[in-house]
């Protein structure tokens, strides 16, 4: 079975909307960011950076904060929040023989060879530094979810039981887990979860979703006609709701 990091044609799409996804894409609770510098790092590298919704967060922790990414379109919007970032893949990047005290990467682990990331992390912490993977899973109320079901079963049957916007569980989390066990050169290796909560409007859950990837792929009118009946069902339920918030972070202390 492929795994998502293989599929480059989505993983390397985020560029085409990189506004809307630096607008619309939820941040993270403080407590990830509490549990990430306990340990005191002063240096973060920041994997699969995007447009520095994370990063922007560590640094306004005072960390020195470099990220990684391979679009230069989503590196540009980090740099203009005052990131520096080398575009570049990870499994590939120049790490000119630094070393950091923290490896963070916040919705993108997924899209870098699990394996061949887990050594190349090993390789730029420095010993007793940590690495953490992190995601967002979102649970809709109940009747925004069966309100929708309906109209993904119609316009994109193919995501309805797997898009991971409408909270289908994925095994992002456990590969992580999987993998930087098997590398041999970290231990501690935990998963931690961390809830929380944010409101949308109408038009702030259909950009949203129009910033995921497998709703990207879409044939373009096919995901017009989407996104117009999703904010039909949003407004008809009162145009606006509250999404609960898993955020659920993958760490381990290099050896």
């Amino acid at each position: 079975m492929s795994m998502l990091f293989e599929d480059r044609s989505r993983a390397e799409s985020f560029g085409d909307l990189a506004r809307s996804y630096d607008r619309a894409r939820p941040s993270y609770p403080p407590a990830l960011f509490d549990d990430l510098l306990a340990d005191g790092a002063r240096t973060v590298l920041d994997v699969g950076c995007g447009t520095g919704i994370a990063a922007a967060l560590l640094a306004a922790r005072g960390r020195d904060v470099l990220g990684v990414e391979v679009d230069d379109r989503m590196a540009a919007l980090a740099r203009a929040k005052g990131i520096t970032v080398e575009v570049a893949a990870f499994e590939s990047w120049d790490d000119r023989g630094r070393q950091f005290g923290l490896l963070t990467c916040g919705q993108a682990w997924h899209w870098i060879d699990p394996r061949a990331g887990a050594h190349k992390a090993a390789e730029v912490l420095s010993p007793g530094g940590r690495i953490g993977c992190f995601w967002n899973f979102g649970d809709l109320p109940a009747e925004v979810r069966d309100a929708l079901k309906p109209v993904y079963r119609r316009l994109a049957p193919e995501l309805e039981t797997r898009s991971v916007v409408l909270g289908n569980l994925t095994s992002r989390f456990e590969v992580a887990e999987r993998e930087l066990t098997a590398a041999g050169r970290f231990e501690n290796v935990e998963l931690r979860s961390f809830p929380w909560s944010k409101a949308y409007t109408t038009a702030e859950w259909v950009e949203v979703v129009g910033t995921h990837s497998d709703h990207h792929a879409l044939e373009r009118r096919r995901l017009e006609a989407l996104l117009d009946a999703i904010g039909s069902v949003i407004d008809s339920l009162g145009g606006s709701f509250e999404m609960a918030y898993r955020t659920t972070l993958v760490t381990a202390t290099r050896r």
